[in-house]
């Protein structure tokens, strides 16, 4: 969710061109734009599984592009709005109907609803990041994010899906999956301060640890993607469950 896209921004080579290296943050994103509505594209087909993975998949491009765009001093306005609309598309309207298509076909009218609720929420939680990164930075805290991100939050409301890999026999009740991705539409727009990576620090002479943990994290994804991916949701809602009793208890 970084400013980037050299359009905006004048040419640097002859004759009113630029380098193409400059264009990677944004055809990064564009890929995640793919990633996403062929994700859609499968879950219609019944291919939940790969859905699910194609999200994921938009989530790493869309933690990368913006990382790239500093690197590169590409970072612009229109590539930020383009961003957020790849946000919308991969993390509220993907997730959503990837859950409506998996849900049982006499309940989807009331999962609608719920589908419609997530992707707002959605919306506003990219709105309300947006409003924030225009403000002057000594006015700003990037110390956390307030409220789950959208990334995080789609990642959060496929866990039914994670939960019907792992254990095919599971029962699916209608209520409870609906509350639980009600309850993730609730966090991404609450003003619960969750971890921000880019906050983060550690002492250099942990960084081997880091690497080495990164490491084998990735290398479980892949070799049991769904209960990996089970464990770290619990984990991250851990988390966010802590920072939220330490906000009432605050308040």
């Amino acid at each position: 969710m970084e400013p980037r896209l050299p359009e905006d921004a004048p040419p640097d080579g002859p004759s009113g061109t630029m380098p193409l290296w400059r264009l990677l943050p944004n055809l990064v994103t564009v890929g995640a734009i793919c990633a996403g509505l062929t994700a859609i594209r499968f879950a219609a087909l019944g291919d939940y599984h790969l859905s699910v993975l194609l999200i994921l998949v938009a989530g790493a491009l869309d933690a990368v592009d913006g990382r790239l765009a500093r690197l590169l001093r590409s970072e612009s306005e229109i590539g930020a709005e383009l961003d957020s609309l790849a946000d919308f598309v991969n993390f509220g309207v993907a997730p959503g109907l990837t859950l409506y298509f998996w849900s049982l076909a006499d309940d989807r009218a009331l999962v609608w609803v719920v589908v419609l609720v997530l992707a707002i929420a959605c919306v506003l939680r990219l709105a309300r990041f947006n409003v924030g990164a225009r403000r002057p930075k000594e006015e700003r805290d990037d110390s956390h994010f307030v409220g789950v991100p959208a990334p995080a939050g789609a990642a959060l409301a496929l866990v039914p899906i994670y939960l019907s890999a792992v254990w095919p026999g599971l029962p699916r009740p209608p209520l409870v999956i609906e509350a639980y991705v009600l309850l993730v539409a609730y966090l991404m727009i609450s003003r619960i301060p969750t971890p921000s990576t880019k906050a983060m620090r550690i002492p250099a002479e942990r960084a081997k640890w880091v690497v080495v943990g990164f490491v084998a994290a990735l290398a479980l994804v892949l070799t049991f993607p769904w209960v990996t991916l089970l464990l770290f949701c619990a984990a991250y809602l851990l988390v966010v469950a802590r920072a939220a009793v330490r906000r009432y208890r605050r308040n």
